[in-house]
């Protein structure tokens, strides 16, 4: 069994593969483009128990692509995993490893995937609220 983890910033993503021990079997920053990063997971998709993106604000693309395409997805609540502490060189790399560790431990928090009809209309009122508040602090 494999278990990936991937870093998503704006313009590439560091995507990362552990087997069970969590020894590293693929590690690799990729520009973001999902036929490259889905060519970089489609050797290890049978073994793979899943795949755990950052919820980010730019997830919608990689994740509906992944589902497209069969793999099991899910979305990290990046602020409730706790990185160790005293963790001194964090990078990229190190992240993606982190997400697909606490994932092979069954220890993953994780954030709801809402269906893709429904995004527009939870992102409007998003956008509403922050407009209220700005608006209220300027009051």
């Amino acid at each position: 069994m494999l278990f990936c983890g991937i870093d998503l910033h704006s313009n590439n993503s560091v995507v990362v593969i552990l087997d069970e021990s969590d020894k590293v079997i693929y590690s690799r920053r990729h520009p973001n483009n999902f036929d490259e990063i889905c060519s970089a997971l489609m050797p290890y998709q049978s073994q793979l128990a899943g795949v755990v993106v950052e919820s980010t604000f730019n997830w919608y693309w990689l994740v509906d692509g992944l589902q497209t395409q069969g793999f099991q997805v899910h979305l990290a609540n990046t602020t409730a995993i706790k990185q160790y502490d005293g963790l001194k060189h964090r990078g990229d790399e190190s992240d993606a490893r982190h997400l697909a560790h606490v994932f092979r431990l069954g220890l993953l928090p994780t954030g709801h995937i809402m269906p893709k009809e429904q995004r527009a209309v939870r992102d409007l009122a998003r956008k509403r609220m922050q407009l209220v508040q700005q608006r209220s602090i300027h009051i």
